[in-house]
């Protein structure tokens, strides 16, 4: 799914993960921090963690975003491979 190479699969994997508009308020949010704990990002959405770390995991599943983990937080932040079409709806914020 890397730099443009969707197949029909992964095309509709990306369009359900950004079929949401907490998962694309999240987007919106690490545009701007680039990086942000899930905690930040839960206050941020008012959303609690456990909702909150399901949509993360929804867009980290469609390879929209990376993580890592230090000590006991998850930080996010958006992937540096987008495919085309995820590059193209972040950049209409």
């Amino acid at each position: 799914m890397k730099n443009g190479d969707s197949s029909e699969k992964d095309l509709v994997k990306i369009f359900k993960a950004l079929a949401n508009k907490r998962r694309l308020a999240i987007l919106k949010y690490l545009k701007n921090k680039k990086v942000a704990s899930v905690g930040n990002i839960a206050e941020y959405l008012k959303l609690s963690f456990t909702s909150t770390s399901k949509h993360l995991n929804i867009l980290y599943n469609a390879d929209i975003l990376e993580k890592e983990q230090i000590g006991l937080q998850i930080f996010y932040k958006i992937s540096n491979t987008l495919s085309h079409i995820v590059r193209y709806t972040i950049s209409v914020f």
